[in-house]
């Protein structure tokens, strides 16, 4: 079968890797102690494990200072479904395999003084709760559903989670960091391989849009303004509180369902847009800000309380309504320059510079960027759904129908796009596909660099598994036979 055979020799390789630190960023831990004075032995070594409540058997194995234990498996596989991800093909070898490779990854960190940055960490933790929390219900359903009794429980485990995950990367990258590949070993990469195995690559196009996006009016933004400031001053006057009024008006529906509170802020962590922290930053503890405009609308922000470098904030948000008139007429702006265009009297390129609003695309000609390979290709079996179900029907230069369209800032936006520079599928070849070929053997050459790696930390650090797990035919050598 001709197919992508050197992606299966490294990707698979490399997807094991990087589902095994997704699951960790996203599985909260159980305790992970054994039975007081009980030794796990081996032929060649033994450990003794103090402090602890669970039964000797619970314990799948050992990598260095860490326990791999039976609930852990059982958590990875809930977790990997919970996140939609399937485990059928999944066997339980293969999940022993992944968490033994992210704890030797860990351990090494460790021993190799890897350092994580602590307060980055703690603000992720943070974010990533108050996010799930938000959408749970609340912070104390959030600990429930994870079996812990109290949500204080839940971000310290969730916490030591986050550094073990950042650990475990660090020391991949490390690991990989200096890793490069001459055109000569981009060559002999791909002569080496058979003609059987060379990679198919998918169906290629690139993609213009011309987009324009309904403005509202001063009038309108006058309103929410004057409907900020009524607030401000009845929650000044303690006539109302800034959560009720958060949780009543807020646009931000994310952050209303907790009375306006967003995940804590840090001057060295700038996660939230610029005019946002220039106003919460200079906000004393308990003051309350006049409105101010950022590209998501008008926005009051609380500065609750400073606990050191962290800043916990609430906020409301308003966004002004855009006339339905106004809307209809950017409809019909962009209905008018695609008959243009269809019509030969004005080019997309050109279309796109002279009306489109989206500033990322408009100097560029309507072209968009593939963000996930710096390319302005896309190939159409990992392009985003929505992107494909707007193109998937377009011939070459057929420039589609109006599109009603939304994201993050804005509520609606019309577009219309257009593909062309199809380049169907095929086998990969050397000139065409050269990037693409240096890919691979970039990919290639990290493999075989962790596999060669692992092999040699395995050697210089303890590992133990249990008897009903020493029957795996892991890919690493763990059983430590050869």
């Amino acid at each position: 079968m001709q197919l992508k055979t050197i992606n299966l020799k490294f990707i698979t390789n490399a997807k094991a890797s990087f589902y095994g630190l997704l699951l960790l960023s996203s599985t909260i831990a159980t305790a992970q102690e054994i039975i007081e004075e009980k030794e796990i032995e081996t032929a060649s070594a033994k450990v003794t494990a103090t402090n602890g409540r669970i039964k000797l058997d619970g314990v799948a194995a050992v990598v260095g200072e860490f326990l791999i234990l039976n609930s852990d498996i059982d958590t990875q596989f809930k977790q990997s479904e919970a996140a939609g991800i399937s485990t059928k093909d999944i066997t339980r070898c293969e999940m022993v395999g992944q968490l033994l490779e992210r704890k030797l990854y860990i351990h090494q960190a460790i021993q190799d003084s890897i350092i994580v940055n602590d307060a980055d960490i703690r603000s992720r933790t943070d974010l990533q709760l108050n996010d799930l929390a938000a959408q749970i219900g609340s912070p104390e359903k959030l600990a429930n559903f994870y079996g812990k009794k109290s949500f204080d429980e839940l971000k310290t485990d969730t916490y030591e989670i986050n550094k073990n995950t950042s650990l475990a990367q660090q020391m991949q990258e490390k690991v990989l960091e200096t890793i490069e590949v001459t055109p000569e070993e981009v060559r002999q990469f791909y002569n080496d391989l058979p003609k059987e195995e060379h990679p198919i690559i998918g169906t290629e196009l690139k993609i213009a849009q011309i987009v324009v996006i309904p403005k509202t009016t001063q009038e309108e933004k006058q309103k929410v303004i004057d409907q900020l400031n009524a607030f401000r001053t009845e929650i000044l006057s303690g006539k109302s509180s800034f959560t009720t009024k958060a949780t009543l008006y807020s646009d931000d529906t994310g952050s209303a369902r907790s009375g306006g509170k967003l995940p804590p802020m840090s001057k060295s962590n700038p996660r939230n847009v610029k005019e946002f922290r220039d106003v919460a930053f200079t906000l004393d503890e308990g003051e309350i800000s006049e409105p101010f405009e950022t590209d998501f609308g008008y926005h009051i922000i609380w500065l609750e309380k400073i606990r050191g470098q962290e800043y916990d904030v609430r906020h409301i948000l308003l966004r002004p309504e855009i006339p339905q008139t106004i809307i209809d007429e950017a409809r019909k702006k962009i209905e008018d320059v695609r008959t243009k265009i269809i019509a030969g009297d004005i080019s997309f390129a050109d279309a796109a510079k002279e009306i489109s609003d989206e500033k990322e695309t408009k100097y560029e000609g309507g072209l968009l960027l593939n963000t996930q390979t710096g390319e302005y290709n896309f190939d159409l079996t990992k392009m985003d759904p929505t992107l494909y179900s707007q193109i998937e029907n377009l011939k070459d230069n057929e420039v589609s129908e109006v599109i009603l369209d939304a994201d993050r800032i804005n509520e609606k936006k019309f577009k219309i796009v257009t593909v062309f520079d199809r380049v169907d599928e095929h086998e990969a070849d050397f000139a065409r596909d050269y990037v693409k070929i240096k890919d691979f053997a970039l990919a290639d050459k990290k493999f075989k660099t962790i596999a060669k790696w692992q092999k040699n930390k395995i050697k210089e650090t303890y590992v133990n598994l249990n008897t009903e797990y020493r029957k795996c035919e892991f890919k690493s050598d763990w059983l430590k036979l050869k």
